[in-house]
């Protein structure tokens, strides 16, 4: 195995309670919850999934398989919009569970990841004829 440098400096422990209080956060809110009870049927290996997705995504370690991209495209009810909402969620949760460097490094990395899937839906849901959105 390779040695990875992490984009900044936080645990594997930090990730799973971030992970963990921000799905907590996202079963209860009016709008994001319902969509992913369409899709989530057990917590666990989901939460268990993620974790891996952004341990990968800083840089801790690469033991993540799936396509964040892909599954998102699948989903018809994920719509653009949602993102804000699912940002602003994550946000609020780093800002409460983390140092203000390390909350800010994480959020940094969340929205540019968000943006991309963002775009990606937001493409999917262009009418056919349309131009390509760029941002």
């Amino acid at each position: 195995m390779s040695v990875m440098l992490p984009k900044f400096p936080i645990s594997p422990e930090h990730i799973e309670l971030v992970v963990t209080r921000f799905y907590a956060k996202v079963r209860n809110h009016s709008e994001l919850g319902p969509i992913f009870a369409n899709h989530v049927h057990d917590w666990p290996p989901h939460e268990a999934k993620i974790t891996r997705f952004w341990r990968n995504a800083i840089g801790i370690e690469r033991n993540y398989d799936g396509n964040p991209q892909r599954a998102h495209m699948a989903a018809p009810d994920i719509q653009g919009h949602h993102f804000a909402l699912w940002l602003g969620l994550f946000d609020e949760t780093l800002q409460d569970s983390l140092a203000p460097e390390t909350a800010a490094a994480w959020s940094a990395l969340a929205h540019r990841i968000g943006r991309a899937l963002k775009m990606s839906i937001d493409q999917r849901d262009a009418p056919k004829d349309a131009p390509p959105r760029l941002f």
